[in-house]
């Protein structure tokens, strides 16, 4: 047999279920009650399921872990483990010396009957990797693509399983960890865009890095985490909420970007429907930003997160090259409410280049249909030429002629809008600049970066930045 084969449901399930040291429990509630009847079926699950709960009631649900005001959330599921984990522990606490315990806990919820809701869910495991030691957790969420209920319940008991065996077989091997979550599942059934693994066995996982993963092996087209580094799920910390992206590489992030978000942020508070107490920001790194040569870097990746969440942003990683794209996607999640992205002039130009849609059977009007039709703003921050020294903005941007009507109208039905207070001072401040002084060891930078900027760098040593040596006196 070969050692790269791609075990099946089953052998899976077996293998834990023969597997003596491996005891617990599985909660299921909602729609959720499949991934038990996997390990029941595999036989020898007496060696491995003390119990198995699923709370499909409501008042029944309540009833055992507590009221909640929502039942498909990952404070739900939290609720799950926390009980189920307690009881399984204390109540087999005669066994504990020998056992490795864990709890499986799911909350679901799949396609209605008419088809009106989109099918997602939380799953999660706290499992010992060794008897008596403290538990790790592991906290998955999941949307679910197929159009029928029994293949959207059908799905999510295979991922069931192979979140429970990654926990236990996968545990050294990160990457192998993710990748295996989606093991005899076909493509685009499921988007897992939510993970986060954490214990005393996991010290060393950086769950910023595995957020970039996702992604990166196409788990999904985006997620989020928040300034703490804790992966967020986007349709909860998105939802029907205002939303203000800023796209860019930010590396690292200079005078230019932090008086971007300023000047957009002040327009876009202003708008008549737009609620500041209910807004999030969000700065924007696509897999094209990341890459280097065509190689994502992670230690260059974690350089750029570190500065933006030391700054307290959250951040999201996206695979959307193209503006409309990440448009239509929060628009799904933020339901009407406005969306206002702040870029510079230089990407505006490139939005209006007709051959990035030659794909798109309605070309470039296709995609402005996506991503001006909704309840969408921008905030277009200036330049200045380096050639003429003239400021370049929205009334003197170069365009092709046949688009300056296009250019016009979004102006006129307040789809796209100047930043015209910038600060023309550091218009000469380019990221590129800043990261030469620094790969070249030499001063200046600093005047280019905010205070904290260059602190955190030199800090934490980012971006290759190398402390000066003191030389003997």
């Amino acid at each position: 047999m070969s050692v790269d084969r791609v075990k099946s449901t089953r052998e899976k399930a077996l293998k834990i279920n023969l597997d003596r040291d491996i005891y617990g429990s599985f909660g299921e509630i909602g729609a959720g009650q499949e991934v038990a009847n996997h390990f029941y079926r595999a036989g020898g699950a007496s060696g491995t399921i003390a119990f198995s709960l699923s709370a499909y009631d409501m008042k029944i649900s309540d009833f055992i872990y507590g009221e909640s005001d929502r039942y498909v959330s990952e404070d739900r599921l939290k609720q799950m483990i926390n009980f189920e984990y307690k009881l399984t522990t204390r109540k087999l606490n005669s066994r504990s010396k020998h056992t490795r315990f864990f709890t499986f806990s799911n909350t679901v919820e799949v396609l209605n009957f008419g088809k009106t809701n989109n099918g997602h869910g939380w799953l999660g495991v706290r499992f010992q990797l060794k008897p008596m030691a403290e538990p790790n957790e592991c906290i998955v969420h999941v949307n679910m693509h197929d159009n029928d209920q029994k293949l959207q319940q059908n799905a999510l008991g295979v991922l069931g399983v192979n979140l429970l065996y990654a926990c236990y077989f996968y545990s050294h091997d990160p990457k192998l960890f993710l990748k295996s979550l989606l093991d005899n599942i076909d493509d685009n059934r499921l988007e897992v865009n939510m993970f986060s693994l954490k214990g005393p066995d996991f010290n060393h996982i950086d769950n910023r890095l595995m957020a970039l993963r996702l992604v990166k092996y196409g788990m999904t087209e985006a997620t989020i985490f928040g300034s703490n580094g804790d992966l967020l799920q986007p349709a909860e910390y998105l939802y029907k909420k205002n939303v203000l992206v800023m796209r860019g590489r930010f590396r690292p992030v200079t005078h230019v970007n932090i008086d971007m978000l300023n000047k957009g942020k002040e327009l876009f508070e202003k708008e008549e429907d737009v609620d500041p107490e209910r807004s999030r920001v969000v700065f924007e790194l696509t897999l094209k930003d990341l890459s280097a040569e065509g190689a994502i870097i992670d230690k260059d990746f974690l350089d750029r997160v570190d500065i933006l969440c030391s700054l307290g942003h959250t951040v999201m990683i996206s695979n959307y090259v193209k503006y409309y794209k990440v448009v239509n996607y929060l628009s799904q999640i933020t339901r009407s409410r406005k969306i206002g992205v702040i870029l510079g002039i230089t990407n505006l130009k490139t939005i209006f280049e007709e051959k990035y849609y030659e794909n798109l059977q309605g070309g470039i009007l296709e995609a402005f249909g996506l991503g001006f039709g909704n309840n969408i703003k921008l905030y277009v921050y200036p330049a200045i030429d380096q050639h003429t020294k003239k400021l370049i903005d929205t009334n003197s941007l170069n365009l092709e002629s046949h688009l300056m009507g296009l250019m016009n109208y979004l102006k006129s039905c307040n789809k796209i809008c100047d930043i015209e207070n910038a600060d023309q001072s550091i218009l000469d401040i380019f990221s590129d600049d800043v990261l030469k002084l620094i790969y070249e060891h030499k001063d200046g930078w600093e005047k280019m970066v905010p205070k904290a900027v260059a602190e955190r760098i030199k800090e934490k040593e980012l971006f290759e930045y190398e402390a000066p040596v003191n030389e003997p006196s």
